[in-house]
């Protein structure tokens, strides 16, 4: 089977007949200026050395060279051979907190989305990982499955902010529960979750989630947000605009702090590492290279046709031909008789 891998750069083969015309109008105005310059008689004999034939012989063979050069750009492809495709890696499930607290600004340009580019920057980071991404507040669910398409889950990680989710508060229990559910189809050697929250848990169901965690092999990795200090959380109106602090039944400005005991046990009990966000970033990075290493699972293989790039051949006899142009002369021996000169 013969095909072009770029057949856009086929459209080029259009400057071989333009080469054409404008190789022929060339030698059509020469031979005009030429007849004005010098009668016919004197003509012959001031042209007496020129090889027309060598002339032609050129511009062929420049023509063909350019016609031969499209052609090795348009990626020629002929012969093929049969290979099997194999995708590994881990499988990686990223929980997201929605709660309320994760719109404090004590990490700008605050929580939540610091926690948003922190997962976008994760994603980018993996190749031929499946991602998964749950979300969490009172109660957690599903966002986006495992996949492979990265896009896809950077349009479902942008939907995701403080109305994802109606039911207010941090359930860390679920939102474990809700990420094992999605690696019951996995292997268990290479899985890992991703936990990105504040750490307030406000419904005391961790330990169970994480003792379900150890029996599926399930690692979870922390990545806490915020700071050790309280701050207030904002509130807004419906256009966005800041309405004051969120405040208690007493009229108190409620607090919010970064609880590291929590995120530090989770991922201690686990076998995983726990990580405080960074403005810099750093940490996503490291947890990359931590998710990263090592074999992964295969999820798919497929066997694939591939054609044998043969652009070289058309390639090699353009260089040919351009060799044997510059070889070629545009002159000619003429014989010139001597006799009688010298009288």
């Amino acid at each position: 089977m013969f095909r072009f891998g770029a057949s856009d750069m086929l459209f080029a083969y259009l400057l071989v007949p333009a080469l054409v015309v404008l190789s022929r109008w060339a030698q059509t105005r020469k031979r005009r200026d030429l007849a004005r310059f010098a009668d016919l008689q004197l003509l012959d004999r001031l042209t007496a050395t020129v090889n027309r034939r060598g002339q032609t012989a050129k511009t062929v063979l420049l023509i063909v060279t350019v016609a031969l050069l499209v052609t090795a750009l348009g990626r020629p492809q002929f012969g093929t051979r049969v290979e099997t495709v194999r995708r590994e890696g881990q499988d990686i499930v990223i929980a997201l907190d929605l709660s309320a607290s994760m719109v404090a600004e004590d990490i700008a340009p605050n929580r939540l989305q610091k926690a948003k580019f922190a997962i976008a920057d994760l994603i980018d980071r993996l190749d031929g990982d499946r991602v998964g991404l749950v979300a969490f507040a009172g109660e957690a669910f599903v966002q986006s499955p495992l996949t492979l398409d990265y896009g896809a889950a950077h349009l479902f990680l942008n939907a995701m902010d403080l109305d994802t989710i109606s039911v207010q508060g941090t359930n860390l229990g679920q939102a474990i529960a809700v990420a094992l559910d999605l690696f019951a189809e996995t292997d268990r050697r290479h899985r890992a979750l991703v936990v990105i929250t504040d750490g307030e848990d406000h419904e005391g169901e961790v330990d169970d989630a994480l003792e379900r965690a150890r029996e599926a092999g399930v690692r979870i990795y922390t990545v806490g947000i915020g700071s050790t200090e309280g701050v207030p959380i904002p509130e807004f109106d419906a256009a966005g605009r800041p309405q004051g602090f969120t405040r208690d039944a007493d009229g108190t400005v409620v607090t919010s702090r970064l609880d590291e005991t929590t995120l530090q046990t989770i991922a201690t009990r686990t076998g995983g590492v726990y990580y405080r966000a960074s403005p810099a970033g750093t940490e996503m990075t490291l947890l990359a290279e931590e998710l990263t290493a090592g074999e992964g699972q295969e999820f798919e293989a497929e066997q694939v046709t591939l054609f044998d790039e043969q652009y070289q051949l058309f390639l090699g006899l353009a260089l040919a031909l351009l060799v044997a142009e510059m070889l070629v002369s545009d002159r000619r021996r003429v014989r010139t008789l001597w006799a009688g000169r010298f009288k």
